[in-house]
């Protein structure tokens, strides 16, 4: 999901017993593709169901409400929370002579998403269905096969019936009135040959 499509997540758009682990709909994206229906993981739905249960069971409301003019949690204030979360995680990292942790963005979840999701061998079609891409040709950016993909792919073919054996690919022999008719056919072809070019006077007179 792109950030703004779960900051814009209400409870009703939540279904737990639809599918294996519940379903959300995205109502809210920048095109018609992102309007879709996601299955939920377990990681995910464990996250929601435990916000579900914390905040009361709602059947309505914002799932990240915030104390903002739209109600609920934005990339504005959101922003200001991840920047905030850096210096005190690195903060704590310098007294304890850790490593500090390098700033990203948070769209950076779903590129790593997406990339990881093609590299498990997702195709660009069912990529293109969960992520909400408008076009196949942003979600082919994350799906690079490897040789193993490709062997795989070709190896799923090893057993189809195309309706051709060995034996069927095997010429009959031939019949005798079939070997007279190409006989035929030889001598004809000979005949026209000779016919059609004249024979050279220098050729008549070093043959005599």
């Amino acid at each position: 999901m792109r950030p703004d499509e779960c900051y814009r997540l209400q409870w009703e758009e939540i279904t737990w017993a639809n599918g294996r682990n519940g379903s959300l709909l995205v109502t809210h994206g920048k095109t018609a593709a992102a309007r879709r229906v996601l299955p939920m993981s377990p990681r995910v739905r464990s996250t929601l169901q435990r916000r579900w249960e914390g905040a009361g069971k709602p059947a309505a409301g914002w799932v990240w409400p915030a104390p903002t003019a739209n109600g609920h949690i934005d990339h504005s204030s959101l922003k200001k929370q991840h920047a905030k979360a850096f210096r005190s995680a690195n903060t704590i990292g310098k007294k304890n002579n850790l490593e500090p942790i390098r700033p990203f963005v948070l769209y950076s979840f779903r590129h790593t998403f997406l990339t990881r999701l093609g590299q498990s061998g997702c195709d660009a079609w069912t990529l293109a269905r969960i992520a909400g891409h408008s076009s196949i040709a942003i979600s082919s950016r994350y799906v690079h096969p490897s040789e193993d993909t490709v062997l795989a792919a070709i190896s799923r073919l090893d057993g189809h019936n195309s309706g051709y054996t060995a034996e069927s690919l095997k010429f009959p022999p031939k019949s005798e009135g079939v070997e007279i008719a190409e006989a035929k056919e030889e001598n004809w072809c000979a005949r026209r040959d000779s016919n059609s070019r004249p024979i050279a006077p220098e050729a008549i007179a070093l043959s005599i």
